[in-house]
């Protein structure tokens, strides 16, 4: 727990603490107090992400020729364009923001978590992501707390949105007071021809995992619009704060586990698991709104999204070679963020007809997602 991963995860904290703000409040917003269209918010989430593929794809290309550290400081601070929604009430505006503060975001990822492995040694890497990902998500925690006081107490929806550029600009800051440094090779490409070519197809698995779970992994801005219609808003954006707080434990304690096989860990308890969850919604909705149900299965979502966020790019880094990081983060993230375009889009038209449907198709995904990573990986122990 070096200076450098202290300070790259902290900056990660204040990130969340602004941006899942918006992602909680903006579905409310914007079908709720807008009057727009469920399908309108899952056009929104397939262009945010869908761009951000793009964006993500493009700083790790960049990140191998240029400072890791200044390409992750621009992209986090055009991340408060999201904050910009509080000035606007129009749908078309709103969105726009939206998605663009979601590229600028995807933008930072991979130069960002490239210099995390460059801060952490081959033996704690997996500590090292884990941590991030307790802080990343645990800012998102506090976040969902944060907005269901301010809600309480009355503050306008606009107004909740401006403040988010605070805790924005202070992850800017966090991340300038790092040092960009670069390691030499610990990979297991590294190690000899037959740990190459099996670590070469278990890379190429987990894209096609990762873009395959980006299929299943709509935004959660659809449950928490099916629990608030159900139970109201406050109870909507709680779950929220469930899903988060679960990932942040669940990162923290899969990436300090000494001795996992994590491509176990990632296809059973990472992607499966998470499809299992979404599943439950599903059954929830079907037995006419029961909150538990829905609580349980984004608990479950979110025990899987920990997990996730942990391994992948644990995982990345362990088989990929220094010269290829930065491509091999950036594809990471892309491979998401192609299936998480298709994913919203499809979410939103499955939505409009029964949240059932939305829900078994984005569970099937991701248990196929599971099936693939397992077999890819097979033989190999990152």
């Amino acid at each position: 727990m070096n200076e450098g991963v202290l300070f790259i995860s902290f900056s990660a904290l204040f990130a969340d603490l602004g941006y899942q703000t918006v992602q909680a409040l903006f579905p409310i917003y914007l079908v709720l107090s807008l009057y727009s269209s469920p399908l309108y918010f899952g056009i929104a989430n397939a262009f945010a992400y869908g761009g951000g593929a793009l964006f993500a794809y493009s700083s790790g290309l960049l990140s191998s020729r240029y400072s890791r550290k200044w390409l992750a400081v621009l992209g986090s601070v055009f991340i408060v364009l999201l904050s910009m929604i509080g000035l606007t009430i129009n749908p078309l505006v709103a969105i726009a923001l939206f998605a663009a503060g979601w590229w600028a975001r995807n933008f930072r990822v991979p130069p960002r978590r490239a210099m995390l492995t460059d801060y952490s040694s081959r033996e704690d890497r997996g500590k090292a992501f884990g941590f991030l990902h307790a802080l990343d998500i645990g800012g998102g925690m506090l976040s969902v707390v944060a907005l269901i006081l301010l809600l309480g107490a009355g503050l306008r929806q606009n107004t909740i949105f401006l403040l988010t550029a605070i805790p924005l600009f202070m992850s800017v800051l966090m991340l300038l007071l790092t040092t960009d440094i670069r390691r030499k090779d610990t990979s297991l490409k590294a190690q000899g021809a037959r740990k190459a070519a099996m670590s070469s197809s278990t890379y190429k698995g987990i894209l096609l995992a990762t873009a395959l779970y980006g299929f299943s992994y709509y935004s959660l801005g659809f449950p928490i619009l099916t629990i608030a219609k159900s139970s109201g808003p406050l109870l909507g954006i709680g779950s929220y704060g469930v899903y988060l707080g679960v990932s942040a434990a669940t990162g923290y304690y899969i990436g300090s586990r000494k001795g996992l096989n994590r491509i176990k860990a990632l296809g059973y308890l990472g992607y499966m698991l998470s499809g299992i969850g979404t599943g439950l919604l599903a059954v929830g909705y079907a037995s006419g709104g029961a909150l538990w149900v829905y609580y349980l299965g984004i608990a479950m979502m979110g025990f899987g999204l920990g997990v996730i966020e942990t391994m992948e790019p644990t995982i990345v880094s362990l088989i990929r070679s220094a010269a290829g990081l930065d491509s091999a983060m950036g594809s990471l993230q892309g491979s998401r963020g192609l299936g998480l375009f298709f994913a919203n889009l499809v979410m939103g038209l499955l939505y409009v007809i029964s949240p059932s449907y939305s829900y078994i198709y984005a569970a099937a995904v991701s248990i196929a997602a599971g099936a693939i990573v397992l077999a890819a990986g097979r033989g190999l122990k990152p």
